[in-house]
């Protein structure tokens, strides 16, 4: 059996219980399914164990087991600009996704292996780009409520810029993703937030930002 380049265990992921429902037959009726991320090197390993190896990967877009590189790069045939990628074939309970480049997500990793307080942000951000309204307030709530003060409070991530995804805040990530119920929410939370607002100054005009 394939093992982990990285731990040298098997390619696969236990299921929780309660994910167990969902799957029939195959490799699910024996409680897992595979985690197979094969890099261009030849080395495969689970999904996990390589983002852990993040920080290390970053700097050197070197494979963290055989230490060949894990990098292509690839021209933009609109602007002559050559780009670099990291691609892989991966595995899961999905099926197999083929040339999947991860770069995006070794470079996200690695920052927030360095900006752990940032994590929640990050959480953030997505909430607001999937219209999570919901997982929004749950998230505001808890680090309201956190004693520890770690990381940002639920005032400064309502303006919280995202250093990997051009300093867009959450409120640009919800306009650009045409979620009208958190930019109605954002808009609300935003007026009682320290800092510059960009609705003044984002460029979006009109209609949408006086629903807010």
């Amino acid at each position: 059996m394939a093992t982990c380049n990285l731990c040298s265990e098997s390619l696969t992921v236990q299921l929780d219980p309660d994910e167990l429902d969902q799957f029939e037959g195959g490799s699910s009726s024996l409680g897992s399914v595979p985690d197979d991320l094969q890099l261009i090197c030849g080395c495969h390993m689970h999904w996990q164990c390589l983002l852990d190896e993040s920080p290390q990967i970053v700097n050197t877009l070197n494979c963290p087991s055989c230490n060949k590189s894990i990098a292509s790069s690839v021209a933009s045939s609109s602007l002559s600009v050559a780009g670099t990628r990291v691609p892989t074939r991966y595995h899961n309970e999905g099926g197999i996704q083929e040339d999947l480049d991860i770069l995006p997500l070794i470079a996200e990793e690695a920052y927030l292996d360095e900006h752990p307080e940032a994590r929640p942000a990050r959480a953030f951000m997505t909430m607001c780009s999937e219209g999570d309204i919901m997982g929004i307030h749950d998230l505001l709530s808890a680090v309201e409520d956190d004693e520890d003060e770690e990381g940002l409070s639920a005032k400064p991530m309502l303006r919280y810029q995202d250093p990997l995804d051009g300093m867009k805040s959450g409120l640009h990530v919800a306009v650009e993703k045409g979620q009208e119920e958190v930019i109605g929410t954002m808009g609300v939370g935003r007026d009682t937030a320290d800092g510059e607002d960009i609705r003044k100054s984002s460029g979006c005009g009109g209609g949408i930002w006086q629903a807010i």
